[in-house]
Formats: C-alpha cells, sequence, structure tokens
C-alpha cells in the first residue's frame, strides 16, 4: 500500500447499506476518515422493512424486521458479519478490527454474545467492551455492536 497523500488523509467515505434504521435517522453504516474506520451500532436487521399507512393521515411509517428475535448469538453472528463487510467496504480488513463495543440487553446472553465474538474475530483479539441493561429501539433486539478499525 502507498503511503497516504494530504489528499487521501483528508478524505472521507460513507458507506451505507439497505439498513431502513440508516435512512430512518440520518446515519452512515461506516464511515472512514484517513486510516480510520469507524463502524456504527449495528443490529440484526432486516434489509427490508413492513410499510404501514396511517388511512388519518397521508404519513407512512416504516418498521424494519430484526433477525433471529430469539437468539442473540445468532444476531450477534449476523452483526459480526455486517461489521466485517463494512471494514472490508471502507478499505479495511477483519484483522484491521481493533475494537468492539457490545451492547446487551438481558445479561444471561453475554455468554453467547462473546461467543460469537470468538468466532468472528477470535485470532483478531481486538479490544472490547460489554455492557449489559441496554434498552434499543425495537423490543426484539438482544444486542447492538459497535466497531473501529486502523488500515495502516
Amino acid at each position: 500500500m502507498s503511503e497516504p497523500t494530504n489528499s487521501t488523509i483528508g478524505t472521507t467515505r460513507r458507506h451505507h447499506t439497505t439498513n431502513p434504521y440508516e435512512h430512518l435517522f440520518g446515519y452512515s453504516r461506516g464511515v472512514r476518515k484517513g486510516p480510520f474506520i469507524f463502524i456504527s451500532g449495528t443490529t440484526s436487521t432486516s434489509t427490508t422493512s413492513t410499510s404501514t399507512t396511517s388511512t388519518s393521515t397521508t404519513s407512512t411509517s416504516s418498521t424494519p424486521i430484526i433477525l433471529h428475535p430469539d437468539s442473540a448469538y445468532e444476531q450477534a453472528k449476523h452483526i459480526f458479519h455486517t461489521i466485517i463487510d463494512s471494514v472490508e467496504y471502507l478499505g479495511g480488513k477483519r484483522t484491521d478490527i481493533i475494537r468492539v463495543r457490545m451492547f446487551v440487553r438481558d445479561g444471561k446472553d453475554t455468554g453467547e454474545v462473546g461467543r460469537a465474538l470468538k468466532e468472528s474475530l477470535g485470532e483478531v483479539l481486538p479490544a472490547a467492551t460489554m455492557i449489559v441493561g441496554a434498552g434499543f429501539v425495537n423490543p426484539d433486539m438482544k444486542v447492538e455492536i459497535e466497531a473501529d478499525a486502523v488500515v495502516l
């Protein structure tokens, strides 16, 4: 890889997926600035959503579908897959992931989320934080995970 120039160091790249929450709330799945990649809090959300239209008004709302609502492990595996894909889209590798922050709704699910971390990034050994007791925007969400990577 060539040395970054002043013009590439200041460049900001953004990655968007079809996750309905990105559009609903107005954020990027991931952002790269120079060698740094930041992946937003990611949940096990389908790329499709259900739509409801109010008959009393002209407004339409979209409700994202949460995948694996009964399994924190399956949600975490799906999330890590999405995170790795996002890092790779922004020019990094899974081995560039240096930190993850895991937010878990119920303490009984920490072992399963930890198992998904180890299976997905075990040999990478990123710095990690797991916070228990998180509340999420959808009651079917059991886990939300953020990640940071540095591409050297």
